[in-house]
């Protein structure tokens, strides 16, 4: 057989369960980012306030699992199939939390709760539930639920993924051909967004946030490839997997450039891959740790319209101004409420509603390459 056709002799295992662990965490990172604008907590927050990132790592992570999952062997993709699973695997709980904050904006005004004049408009409500918010130039943010641009940009990454599989194929032998193309793509999106809108490409969100899973979701093919190279030792695994980790988590903390963590966030998911690759367990294998790192999408999209109720709620009991900041009992009980809430929206929407689109969109006929897919598709994948 030639080497084109087997890239690797050291394939990753199915199941990839250290990338499933740690979704939870980055969640958690992304939920406690917004929770330290509203604190009154003491610290500087050099690693909270970076923690915004982890959905930079979610985007590299994307690329890497659906590589595992669709791009391997040489037959081609089923595109149809593709997209349905893609669909049913983000849009219960994108739905589910979005139609609850309708129904919340239209309770305000019974409930005495004063909303900005045109802060939740039609306009953007169609776009948040086409997931297409991240697709143009904005002035403002599509406030029906902030995280949900990041689903309109993995949604843009799945229809646009026939071209990646067709460059990921061609190249699957050169794996860093495919990240010195991503590092390529990234510094040059990188100055066009500082040029037309100032700040850097790891800060584009509603405005254009396409614009940064483009080159990101490559990373993640490229790391992908180049791991299948390699079957390190299980003390090399461990030994590589805390430099990693504590490389990204210092230089969060010592606030050096976003561009910088994006490309350090690279070898951390690598290096939990090769942990499952080399078959060391660790926490990130736990029962409890897989729950919760397959409810972190829940938790991602669920804590800011929790966060909105909280807040106008204590305002309005308690006659506080709007800018009241939170002390210590309050925010560890709005973490707990929005913990039990993630799980029961993953349990009770997620989990049924993903099955049953499946079952309605999905093949009639048997094929087992499929069956294998969906039961491993969502191992370590963020959406």
């Amino acid at each position: 057989m030639s080497d084109r056709a087997s890239p690797t002799r050291f394939p990753f295992p199915d199941v990839l369960d250290p990338l499933t662990g740690v979704r939870f965490f980055l969640a958690l990172g992304v939920v406690l980012f917004h929770y330290q604008l509203q604190w009154t907590l003491p610290g500087d927050g050099g690693l909270l306030n970076r923690a915004r990132l982890a959905v930079d790592v979610f985007f590299i992570l994307s690329g890497f699992i659906l590589t595992h999952v669709y791009l391997q062997g040489d037959r081609a993709l089923n595109y149809r199939r593709f997209l349905a699973a893609r669909f049913a695997r983000i849009y219960p709980a994108h739905l589910f939390i979005l139609l609850a904050m309708l129904g919340l904006v239209l309770a305000a005004p019974l409930l005495g709760v004063g909303l900005e004049p045109g802060r939740f408009n039609p306009t953007d409500f169609a776009a948040t539930l086409l997931l297409v918010q991240a697709w143009l130039p904005r002035e403002t943010l599509a406030l029906w639920n902030g995280p949900a641009w990041s689903l309109s940009a993995e949604w843009f990454a799945y229809l646009a993924f026939p071209a990646y599989a067709a460059l990921a194929l061609r190249l699957r032998t050169r794996p860093w051909v495919i990240i010195s193309l991503a590092v390529i793509a990234f510094v040059a999106l990188d100055a066009v967004y500082r040029a037309q809108f100032g700040p850097v490409l790891p800060r584009a969100e509603d405005s254009m946030g396409i614009l940064r899973i483009v080159p990101e979701f490559l990373y993640g093919i490229g790391l992908y490839y180049l791991g299948q190279r390699w079957t390190p030792s299980a003390r090399v695994s461990v030994m590589s997997a805390l430099a990693t980790t504590g490389a990204l988590l210092a230089l969060m903390q010592l606030g050096v450039d976003d561009r910088i963590i994006v490309a350090a966030a690279g070898p951390f998911i690598l290096s939990l891959a090769l942990l499952a690759k080399a078959r060391v367990r660790t926490f990130l294998s736990h029962p409890v740790a897989l729950f919760a790192g397959e409810a972190s999408f829940a938790l991602y999209l669920v804590h800011i319209p929790i966060l909105m109720v909280w807040r106008n709620g204590a305002q309005a009991l308690s006659g506080w101004p709007g800018d009241y900041r939170m002390g210590v009992g309050e925010l560890a009980a709005m973490l707990v409420l929005t913990l039990a809430a993630a799980a029961a929206i993953h349990v009770f929407v997620e989990r049924p509603g993903r099955r049953l689109l499946r079952e309605w969109m999905g093949p009639q006929r048997a094929d087992p390459i499929e069956a294998k897919r969906s039961v491993h598709s969502d191992q370590g994948e963020p959406f």
